[in-house]
């Protein structure tokens, strides 16, 4: 056996081992799940943000509500505040970098809102501000987080924490998380329009 294809093998078996392990975040995510859906019968919005691959991460997720996941059916009213750039950058430049999400939350966040946050650190400022204006104007707040949580851990509704210290770990693992929260809000919206 070669030694690439004993790395690769490892890392493989090292995401399905830490994959297994959220198997004890399920009552999280039916939470999460349950807030998302009781927003959307509502007639309210789903607004996601994070950085780097977080950032990527949330517009995968509005891509996913706007769009579709697996079934045909009314699109979901979902917003990733990491896709305008000019925003992104007056805010970073006028303001500062920590204030970016806090900015577009103020004025895109309404009461009954639910707001998503991905930091695989818990402890990303610019999140964490947007996640407490989110919170102010009103809307339930879920965290998609890493590590032990972090300071945002601490603040959100719901916090969903994939307990590794590996950023590339933490990112497969929320995926394999929001794909579920995206396959059951559908299904679950679905069986109401029928």
């Amino acid at each position: 056996m070669n030694k690439m294809s004993d790395k690769i093998k490892k890392s493989i078996l090292e995401s399905a081992e830490i994959i297994e392990k959220s198997i004890n975040l399920s009552l999280l995510i039916e939470e999460s799940i349950n807030e998302i859906i009781h927003c959307l019968k509502n007639g309210h919005k789903i607004i996601i943000f994070g950085n780097g691959g977080s950032a990527a991460d949330a517009q995968h997720i509005a891509a996913e509500f706007i769009s579709r996941f697996k079934i045909e059916r009314k699109s979901f009213p979902a917003i990733a505040l990491t896709t305008d750039t000019s925003i992104i950058t007056s805010v970073g430049n006028d303001y500062s970098f920590e204030k970016i999400f806090s900015r577009q939350c103020e004025s895109l966040v309404a009461n009954g809102d639910v707001v998503i946050g991905i930091s695989t650190s818990g402890n990303s400022k610019n999140v964490e501000n947007g996640i407490l204006t989110s919170k102010n104007n009103g809307a339930k707040t879920i965290g998609l987080l890493g590590n032990d949580g972090g300071r945002i851990g601490n603040i959100v509704d719901i916090a969903i924490i994939v307990n590794n210290k590996s950023t590339d770990k933490i990112q497969e693992v929320h995926r394999v998380i929001y794909h579920i929260i995206c396959e059951q809000v559908e299904r679950k919206m679905a069986e109401k329009e029928t």
